[in-house]
């Protein structure tokens, strides 16, 4: 199953990914982690990303889409995938239609959580994320001691993207970029709308109610 989690900053993507891809047997692809790993790894793509990350450039598409289809192209998403994070644009989406379409694959369903505009500012204002690993925990998902990540122990810390007044220029960014993704998969009937609201347990039952459509 080859799955994409679309929605808004703080809809839940990150933790119903990890929760899907631990359900169906399949590597999450989050767009973050793949990037670091590439620079790690000290990969082509990863020597040349660094260096734009070093120099506090953006990563352009070029590189973005090359080190998503290389994790694409790893025995690990043989039997799929669940994308978190990318594509973020409607030109990324027509890069990984023609990365799959090389490798005779589709997206099966496109899962699109939807939160309220003022819940989901509720949520990221009091959201902590690891500096380390970039695990964020909130009121649904909190850490098992105050303050440290359950991964790694280190102290959390509250993001400057997670103040108030810079979510809502997020959500904007979404609506004007993110969001027009929906109508380029809901011309292939793959879109699946699902409630983001309640708790962990209720959105996953959701999500695994809409892949059975």
């Amino acid at each position: 199953m080859n799955l994409i989690f679309l929605g808004p900053p703080g809809a839940g993507k990150g933790t119903q990914s990890k929760r899907l891809s631990a359900r169906f047997g399949i590597p999450q692809l989050a767009t973050g982690d793949i990037l670091r790993k590439a620079v790690a790894d000290g990969t082509s793509l990863g020597k040349r990303a660094k260096t734009l990350m070093d120099a506090g450039k953006l990563v352009p598409d070029e590189i973005v889409n090359g080190i998503i289809d290389e994790a694409l192209a790893s025995p690990a998403c043989a039997n799929g995938f669940l994308l978190d994070g990318f594509p973020r644009t409607v030109p990324q989406a027509v890069a990984l239609d023609e990365m799959l379409q090389k490798r005779g694959r589709k997206i099966d369903h496109v899962i699109q959580l939807n939160v309220p505009v003022e819940m989901l500012v509720e949520r990221l204002s009091g959201r902590q994320t690891c500096p380390t690993c970039q695990t964020p925990y909130g009121k649904d998902t909190p850490p098992k001691q105050d303050n440290l990540c359950d991964k790694d122990g280190t102290p959390l810390a509250i993001r400057p993207d997670d103040q108030p007044d810079r979510i809502r220029q997020r959500l904007v960014e979404y609506e004007t970029k993110t969001a027009l993704l929906t109508d380029y998969y809901k011309a292939r009937g793959v879109v699946r709308a699902v409630g983001g609201v309640g708790t962990v347990e209720e959105v996953e039952r959701r999500i695994l109610e809409a892949v059975k459509r």
